[in-house]
């Protein structure tokens, strides 16, 4: 009997207001990778794939998406947010820290889910997405970085949370433009 590879779409901190320093050169990095992870998210809703939502709770300590979007939203963060809006059927969970599985349900979501891979984008890569990649890694899911969903204050720090995802992690580095 021959197990399939069930994938789930993580998609963190894309939820965003921006305001912190960095935030200018993080939101146009953003706004390049949200068109990407719109289209990956597209596509992977198409193969029946859970699209999970991982946010800062922004001191709101709700999982309402509605609230968080509507706090986060300003000049910088508009376009975004409305681009990535979740669905209705799209799983959106808060976050504490930098991890999405620290302090939140995910690990329960995805057992539930019977996932054994995560498709990890967001934001920044080299805080939020590298942290969750270790704790993805140190729980034994497959992981896949779509390098062109994700970005970091700087490139240099994206291309060292690459690095690092693909080397140390065993994380599978893809391009979803080809």
């Amino acid at each position: 009997m021959q197990t399939t590879t069930k994938q789930a779409l993580l998609i963190i901190d894309m939820i965003n207001d921006f305001n912190f320093k960095h935030g200018t050169v993080l939101a146009e990095q953003t706004e390049v990778i949200s068109h990407n992870i719109l289209s990956l998210k597209n596509k992977m809703k198409t193969n029946n794939c859970p699209i999970i939502y991982v946010n800062d709770h922004y001191n709101l300590w709700q999982a309402d998406f509605n609230k968080i979007a509507q706090k986060c939203s300003n000049s910088l963060s508009e376009k975004i947010i409305n681009r990535l809006y979740p669905k209705d059927d799209d799983y959106f969970l808060i976050k504490p820290k930098h991890s999405a599985f620290y302090g939140t349900a995910l690990n329960t979501l995805l057992y539930n889910l019977k996932v054994s891979e995560l498709v990890i984008t967001g934001i920044a890569g080299n805080i939020c997405v590298l942290f969750t990649a270790n704790d993805a890694y140190m729980r034994e899911y497959n992981i896949t970085i779509p390098a062109d969903c994700i970005a970091s204050n700087n490139k240099e720090d994206n291309e060292f949370a690459l690095k690092m995802m693909e080397n140390t992690l065993k994380a599978t580095i893809i391009h979803t433009k080809k």
